[in-house]
């Protein structure tokens, strides 16, 4: 693997496992914090990662990336509980 790849792969690892820790730590701390709330939160996500800023960078597209892909699996995560 390129360097250029190393630092997107740990820059995109580091930003999915943040949003995720963040996410846990949200359902865990507020009792009113329902999926279809972070539900919302993924499709302004999608809102603003679709506005594709003229000049966004490379680290802003890594986090929109990772941020979106842990919104979906925590969302799959918690749904799955519920069919269980």
């Amino acid at each position: 693997m390129s360097e250029s790849t190393d630092w997107k792969n740990e820059t995109y690892n580091t930003y999915f496992n943040q949003e995720l820790l963040a996410l846990q730590n949200r359902r865990e701390r507020d009792p009113d914090c329902k999926v279809e709330d972070i539900e919302g939160v993924l499709r302004n996500l999608y809102i603003n990662e679709g506005a594709d800023w003229e000049g966004r960078g490379e680290v802003q597209k890594l986090f929109f990336a990772a941020s979106i892909a842990a919104h979906e699996h925590f969302i799959a995560g918690w749904k799955a509980e519920r069919r269980d």
